[in-house]
């Protein structure tokens, strides 16, 4: 039986990495206890196993209050986003970065060594981006949230040298179809069309039509996650770290394939309206090749209308 910790576990894909946890466990090994740490954890099921930890990682007292309890795999995915980080250099700075460094500290205090999975970011990669990224594309952050993350990679893999944890750092892309508001995502126009189409509603978006991303859904995420907490993370080399598979797609094939599923009508329900700087940051990807995550077994969807179907589950 495990014992796992999730930061950040209210959120988009902490909810749904819980949900993932308490149905198949870590590695066939079913979850024991699943310690749920975030501001808000409400969107978390009526389920025994979960000890509700609510209040900011980066509360000193937090750590106080999990106490001894055994650990055996740690899902660190808690962050102030990329806007909110810009808006609020000091808030991302002690969430994102600080945070990352006691709760690897506090970890190699208890000499438990658990398995510690980190959400990193493409943001690592900042604007230059060249004519492809791959796993030797060297990070060059141009936000500070990029920055906290690359930083937070290092500490990983310093922690893991150490002997304090056996982590690893997976560099998520945008992630699909977060609903509700953007709370602080400039890239929340990726989501966002997926519910506008399929709920049939008017969407207008900062990016022009050929403007190209990274996409990978939440579920094929939280895969990605759970394998990420089995493998051999040695085979990642020193860093520790690796991209997570995503599609190459632009904006408008994936509005093709939302057409598809929800009726042609819905093509004109989107207008666009580009802004340079969110062209520039999260429209203007080149392609990505992740040799190393798919020999680890990590994937992506496979196609704009896997993509389409696993971001929106059941919605018909």
């Amino acid at each position: 039986m495990s014992h796992v910790v999730v930061t950040g576990a209210g959120g988009f894909i902490g909810a749904a990495l819980v949900n993932r946890l308490l149905g198949d466990g870590v590695a066939g090994t079913p979850v024991k206890t699943l310690v749920a740490v975030d501001l808000q954890l409400d969107a978390l099921p009526a389920d025994p196993r979960i000890v509700r930890v609510p209040g900011s990682i980066a509360d000193p007292a937090l750590l106080q209050r999990l106490g001894e309890q055994p650990l055996d795999v740690v899902f660190h995915l808690a962050s102030v986003p990329g806007g909110a980080a810009e808006r609020n250099p000091t808030l991302g700075r002690s969430v994102n970065l600080d945070a990352t460094a006691n709760w690897l500290q506090w970890l190699g205090s208890h000499a438990q060594c658990p398995r510690f999975v980190y959400a990193s970011s493409i943001a690592v990669y900042g604007e230059s981006l060249g004519a492809v990224v791959d796993d030797d594309t060297p990070p060059a952050p141009s936000l500070s949230y990029g920055a906290h993350k690359w930083i937070g990679e290092i500490l990983v893999a310093d922690a893991t040298r150490r002997g304090w944890v056996h982590g690893c750092s997976l560099r998520l892309p945008g992630i699909v179809a977060r609903p509700g508001p953007s709370q602080g995502l400039i890239s929340s126009f990726m989501s966002e069309v997926f519910w506008a189409l399929a709920e049939g509603r008017s969407v207008t978006l900062p990016v022009r039509p050929e403007g190209t991303a990274w996409w990978l859904s939440a579920r094929a995420c939280v895969d990605n996650l759970l394998r990420a907490a089995a493998f051999d993370a040695v085979r990642l080399g020193p860093g520790r770290s690796c991209l997570m598979p995503a599609q190459w797609l632009s904006i408008q094939s994936v509005v093709d394939a939302l057409a598809q599923r929800f009726g042609e009508s819905r093509r004109t329900l989107v207008t666009y309206a580009p802004d340079e700087q969110v062209q520039r940051l999260f429209a203007s990807f080149p392609p990505l090749h992740t040799p190393k995550a798919n020999a680890l077994g990590l994937r992506h969807d496979g196609s704009a209308a896997g993509l389409v179907s696993a971001a929106l589950g059941a919605i018909q």
